[in-house]
């Protein structure tokens, strides 16, 4: 299929942007990367009236450490976060979920605030950016706003973003010393969809007693979700087959994955039991490291 007609802007700088999106309301979308939109234009699924190119704007790209907050431009690539050394030192579970994201060639030109805008519930950046308390900043013309992942995630494919704004950062808090990291997905081929997904990041004390964690799981539900009732069995715990087993049976009251054709909604729970097992037990071997 071809993408329906629209009109195309390529914009000089940030203003711009902001000011086109404000004339044009509902009736114009965002291109960065287009690893997303350019598909759904093809297949029809979105119908704008106007394209605005910001991939030229170098204002919304690169890192930036400040204050024990790593904060990343949205239009840094895919590859640009695995190769980053900040990234690798400040956000390890982010680290860690960059080699699942789709294949190489995509990696190249996708972008994580493409991922965070379009939310799509089995993507990976969601999922860490919940567990990691990340917060996105985002601009329009009536100015700039901070909102947290935990509020900003709101149903499929819908977030906090409102049609004039864009997302033009986002601030994930530097990994501590006592904090651990974990992440499992499962799907048919490397860099395809996820069918399930964990991000995990958990803090011990010295008696290797979980004081935090923060379980966000993805391609189980119409947004990432965290993990409470699972979570409630382990804080205060040590890992341990018992903890792991009560974490376990307990994830049946956190999530209710939808059947679909990928599965049916008990083999999605039993696999993520599978991952959190998995998970679990990963950190509990990374205790002291």
């Amino acid at each position: 299929m071809k993408a329906p007609s629209f009109a195309y802007e390529k914009v000089a700088n940030l203003e711009e942007a902001l000011q086109r999106l404000h004339e044009h309301g509902d009736a114009a979308r965002v291109l960065a990367g287009g690893q997303s939109l350019l598909p759904a234009l093809n297949l029809r699924l979105t119908h704008p009236q106007w394209l605005i190119d910001i991939a030229g704007l170098d204002a919304l790209r690169g890192e930036r450490l400040r204050h024990e907050v790593l904060e990343l431009g949205a239009l840094t690539t895919h590859r640009e976060l695995a190769s980053s050394a900040l990234v690798r030192k400040h956000l390890p579970l982010l680290a860690m979920a960059v080699p699942y994201v789709a294949h190489a060639a995509i990696r190249n030109r996708g972008t994580i605030g493409g991922s965070l805008a379009l939310a799509d519930p089995a993507a990976e950046y969601p999922a860490v950016a919940l567990a990691c308390e990340a917060s996105m900043l985002m601009r329009s013309v009536r100015g700039e706003r901070k909102v947290k992942a935990r509020d900003y995630f709101q149903g499929l494919y819908q977030t906090a973003l409102e049609s004039d704004e864009i997302l033009c950062a986002v601030e994930f808090p530097v990994a501590r010393s006592s904090e651990r990291f974990a992440f499992e997905e499962l799907a048919r081929r490397h860099g395809d969809y996820a069918m399930a997904g964990l991000a995990a990041r958990a803090q011990f004390d010295a008696q290797h007693r979980l004081e935090r964690l923060h379980l966000a799981f993805f391609a189980l539900g119409d947004r990432p979700m965290l993990a409470p009732q699972a979570t409630a069995c382990l804080v205060d715990q040590t890992i341990n087959p018992q903890s792991i087993r009560d974490a376990q049976q307990a994830l049946g009251a956190d999530l209710s994955p939808p059947d679909d054709l990928q599965a049916k909604a008990a083999t999605k729970l039993h696999w993520a039991k599978v991952l959190l097992g998995r998970v679990l037990s990963s950190l509990a071997s990374h205790q002291g490291a």
